[in-house]
């Protein structure tokens, strides 16, 4: 049944996808600002031979359909006896575009011949199409914007409605759209997909030399867009035309040498610490260009960028103080081809790989004990193959698009993947050394192919869509504990000694430990294999987009998606995805647009909350038994399906008692059954009523006015609700803990603390051998509701010396659920956890100002202004004496999620940090050099060296975000960057 499913999909008709874009031009007559019948509109793009001219219909309008994003645009109206020219220049196409353009014709016998309306197109413009909510960034903006090692991320929270984000591990996705979490934004390149689709982000980390444009939809967007209720970054990659072009660049971050000093360690382009000795070069070069002129074209981009940076060994036991050098490499590169076959068949083939190593080389950023034997290095490697084919007729447009793309995720790639890892206690009993193995393994590998099919048909008033596509990615996982064991071992003096006057430095590895050295403990992962599962989600939609008039615009559509993960532990997965999209966009007059709509977004399953269900999942007897007590008791229902809802998972078992000596504990398959022994503190099992896909109801409404032909303000109001969206139920909770708030300074800690004892005992099912203390299951059922106002005002350059985005945003985000690892901090009760979202902000001002002091000289600055973050206050250990007040004993760090034990009277994320602001300033000089463009440039970063302890890219393991409660005072813990400085050197071509 699913091939036939899928076969069917594959051979539907479909619509505007990679590459692929439209335009509809409206014709009014400039003095009776009515639409102007029967009036010939041309379209040229020089840059690849291309020319067509159509006559404009009853309601003034002309569209021009199957538009390739290749080169720039011109639309026009020739002078005749009847009318005055009227222009429309300068019109570079995003990939799944519907461009419009007004133009105001003069007739010739009310309106002198030297006074021709003459319409540009930039960025600030009015759309009469369409009610998304979106922004674009164009090349020769990003160009110009001070952004970090050429990063495209770096730009996107420019962009209104998007925010740097927090994220739950180092290597999360930087930016959050409508303060929504960031694993949910679906990144697209070429309108393909181009999601890392374990736990989100980019597969591909596409770098600027690559980019045309990138564009954010925020809201009620095309049903053509699905898998995620939050929002999309769609880049629009750069062709080649009958001009070759490009460029070369090379561009250094110095590092400490100039940038302003701090205390705190700064993050580098993957989200990990860095600090000491940090440096940055970059180099690369971009060609484009014709094959065949005016048929053939192509665009390659390269870049390299090296990461230098320092950590500190310092073990004064054994008289090692060093300095270990460490590096990242990104590697990126990008290729595209264009062929057109004729004026009605057309084709396009990108590539891109990006092999990106993220090195741990030991030591630490203030000083550490990881010696480089447990070096490794964190691999992120993409490779991205797409074909897009269009077929242009006379009312149709037809696509047939494929993709292929394989991501590698190595977490912790070793030096040595057959070491042990060896965790060295010196004679006192601290920690000395650590040697060999990292210790842990993540490793998963995707293969995913995307199929679309995409069909558009004009019938006069209506321009009907009707799209399919298909995604199936297969994911191998191999996780757990070190494969080779992991050793807890402690000297005694006389075997320090020995090390200290061998004097090996950093060279110390595991062979260098005494054979007779004590172990105190060996533990080994019983299950060093691969393991994973097939995602495959199915798409269809259909969208009628209806020109009711010459003013007023409406779009109805309805999309069905359906995700075979949400299947789970069920017999069947979730099958009433059904969202319905409408939307109206109403000219008011020739220079004034309001725009509404609603929608329903479904998202798709994050393979992680599979995944997790999987790894850390049981099939030992003591927990199926603990699994049949909770259906006896109605906790699970009566027809859960054990053998569907456990699975062999990753478990390290303790083998002390049978290792003969340091280096000779037994290997996993020797110890494979013992498994029912094991205790975990925790386990998870698939949800037997499977994982309902977490949705959005979207409502937004606008209003646009043209102020002059150069400048633009809009307003949007939005509001967002969204249902089923994921955390984690505890099946056997400990009895509510609720000793109330804490009184002055004088407490009696037994009245707040609870012991895991105590708490174990109120537990509904006993506690067994192979079984687990608490047994977790991720459902749907989480909330969120956004408000926001977004404020804009934009100017293009035109004939001045400057041109601006201005941005202010109103917004508030509240939910009871934070991420897919998301516990209430006690028992279940998630009603009690509403309170603000980790990245909420209340307000934000964003600026850009460019300008243009002289021919040569080009400076922008990028301003930010926002308020604090929420702070989540946590238990201080040296009063309680713990942080777990519940005594629940749960194994994940107390403030990973935001959901750990808060102090008592404290609601979650109920504080806030001070407000941030924050001026990057950049420039550069061009001068012309034997017929190429040679630039200089100079970008500062926090040009007013500002501390800023809220609203920039951060991890919350790390995060001002989590404080201690019974006080205001605020623990530093880091800082956004201080002032630092990039520079660059390029050839233009």
């Amino acid at each position: 049944m699913k091939r036939l499913v899928c076969f069917i999909i594959a051979f539907l008709p479909a619509t505007g996808a990679f590459a692929q874009a439209s335009l509809e031009a409206t014709v009014f007559n400039l003095i009776t600002n009515q639409p102007l019948v029967g009036v010939v509109v041309h379209l040229e793009n020089q840059d690849i031979g291309y020319a067509e001219a159509k006559t404009s219909n009853a309601q003034g309008k002309v569209f021009f359909a199957g538009l390739t994003t290749a080169g720039v645009y011109e639309t026009f109206v020739r002078q005749s006896t009847e009318y005055n020219e009227a222009r429309a220049g300068d019109i570079r196409l995003r990939s799944n575009e519907k461009r419009s353009v007004v133009l105001l014709v003069g007739p010739v016998r009310e309106v002198e011949l030297d006074e021709l309306v003459v319409e540009a197109s930039g960025f600030a413009q009015l759309n009469t199409t369409s009610a998304e909510v979106a922004s674009t960034l164009a090349a020769h903006e990003v160009e110009m914007l001070p952004i970090e090692g050429r990063d495209i991320t770096r730009a996107l929270f420019r962009l209104p409605n998007v925010t740097q984000a927090t994220g739950f591990f180092p290597e999360a996705p930087n930016v959050s759209i409508n303060g929504a979490n960031a694993l949910y934004v679906n990144y697209m390149i070429d309108g393909m997909d181009n999601n890392e689709n374990f736990l989100g982000g980019q597969k591909f980390p596409i770098p600027v030399g690559s980019v045309q444009d990138v564009t954010v939809l925020t809201n009620n967007y095309s049903v053509e867009y699905g898998r995620t209720g939050n929002g999309v970054f769609n880049v629009t990659t750069k062709s080649g035309g009958n001009t070759v072009t490009g460029e070369a660049f090379y561009v250094t971050r110095p590092g400490p040498a100039l940038d302003a000093s701090s205390p705190y360690a700064q993050r580098d382009l993957s989200g990990n610490q860095v600090k000491d000795g940090f440096q940055r070069h970059q180099t690369g070069f971009a060609v484009g260009g014709p094959i065949t002129r005016d048929e053939t074209f192509f665009f390659v981009n390269l870049e390299q960028t090296y990461d230098i940076k320092d950590n500190l060994l310092n073990v004064p036991a054994l008289g090692v103080n060093e300095t270990v050098q460490g590096q990242n490499t990104f590697t990126l590169a990008s290729a595209r081809i264009d062929q057109i076959w004729s004026k009605r068949w057309r084709s396009t083939v990108r590539a891109n790989l990006g092999v990106v190593g993220i090195e741990r080389q030991g030591g630490g950023l203030e000083g550490g004990t990881e010696f480089p034997s447990t070096a490794n290095t964190q691999d992120r490697n993409a490779a991205l193959v797409g074909v897009q084919n269009t077929y242009l007729g006379d009312r149709i447009v037809y696509e047939s698009n494929v993709l292929y793309s394989r991501f590698r995720w190595n977490y912790a790639d070793p030096e040595d993947a057959s070491s042990p890892r060896v965790d060295v206690l010196g004679a006192n009993g601290l920690s000395l050394a650590g040697l060999g193995h990292p210790g842990y393994v993540f490793d998963d590998i995707e293969n995913t192919i995307q199929l679309q099919q995409k069909l558009t048909l004009s019938t006069g008033q209506h321009t009907f869509k009707v799209g399919g596509e298909v995604i199936t990615s297969n994911f191998e996982l191999a996780g757990g504990g070190t494969p080779a064991g992991s050793y807890r071992v402690q000297l005694n003096e006389s075997q320090e000694d020995a090390l200290r006057t061998a004097a090996l430095g950093s060279t110390l590895g595991i062979d260098d430990i005494p054979s007779d050295v004590q172990v105190l403990s060996y533990n080994v992962e019983l299950r060093p294999i691969r393991f994973g599962a097939r995602q495959t989600t199915y798409g269809v939609y259909l969208e009628d987009q209806i020109a009711v008039n010459s003013r007023l615009n409406l779009s109805v559509g309805l999309r069905y998606d359906f995700d075979t993960l949400s299947k789970g532990g069920a017999d069947e997965g979730d099958l009433n995805n059904v969202a319905p999209r409408v939307n109206f966009n109403y000219l008011i007059d020739d220079r004034s647009v309001v725009r509404g709509g609603y929608g329903i977004f479904y998202d798709k399953v994050l393979y992680a909350v599979y995944s997790d269900a999987l790894q850390q999942n049981s099939t030992a007897v003591g927990y199926r038994q603990q699994l049949q007590q909770l259906i006896d008791s109605g906790v699970l229902p009566a027809d859960t399906d054990l053998d569907r809802v456990t699975f062999d998972g990753n478990v390290t078992v303790d083998a002390t008692a049978l290792t003969p000596g340091y280096l000779q504990g037994p290997g996993p398959f020797e110890l494979a059954a013992r498994r029912d022994e094991v205790f975990s503190n925790e386990l998870r099992l698939l949800n037997p009523n499977g994982f309902d896909n977490p949705y959005t109801h979207q409502f937004s409404l606008g209003y646009q006015r043209q102020i002059a032909s150069d400048k633009l303000f809009y307003v949007d109001l939005v509001h967002t609700r969204s249902y089923d969206l994921y955390r984690l139920r505890t099946l056997n909770p400990a009895a509510p803990w609720n000793p109330g708030p804490l009184g002055d300074l004088v407490f009696d800690p037994a009245t707040y603390v609870r012991t895991p004892a105590e708490a174990d005992a109120t537990r509904p099912i006993a506690i067994v051998a192979g079984g687990a203390r608490n047994i977790l299951m991720s459902e749907a059922g989480g909330e969120s509701k956004y408000y926001a106002a977004s404020f804009n005002l934009l100017k293009d350059r035109r004939d001045d010396a400057y041109s601006y985005r201005f941005t202010y945003t109103l917004s508030n985000l509240r939910n009871n659920t934070e991420d897919i690892n998301f516990r209430a901090q006690d028992g279940n009760d998630f009603d009690g956890e509403w309170g603000p979202s980790i990245n909420d902000r209340t307000h934000v001002v964003s600026g850009i100002v460019y300008y243009y002091p002289a021919p040569r000289v080009a400076v922008s600055v990028a301003a930010l202004v926002q308020s604090g973050q929420p702070i989540n206050r946590i238990p201080d250990a040296l009063i309680f004496g713990t942080t777990d007040l519940n005594g629940d004993g749960r194994s994940f760090a107390d403030a990973y999620q935001g959901n750990s034990d808060r102090h008592p009277g404290e609601s979650r994320n109920s504080g806030r940090l001070p407000w941030v602001s924050t001026f990057d300033l950049g420039a550069h000089y061009r001068l012309p050099i034997a017929g190429k463009t040679v630039e200089i440039r100079a970008d500062i970063f926090n040009l007013f060296n500002a501390e800023n302890l809220s609203g920039y890219s951060n991890n919350a393991t790390q995060s001002n975000q989590i404080q201690l409660g019974g006080t205001n005072e605020i623990i530093r813990r880091n800082a956004a960057p201080p002032r630092q400085f990039q520079f660059g050197a390029r050839v233009v071509f």
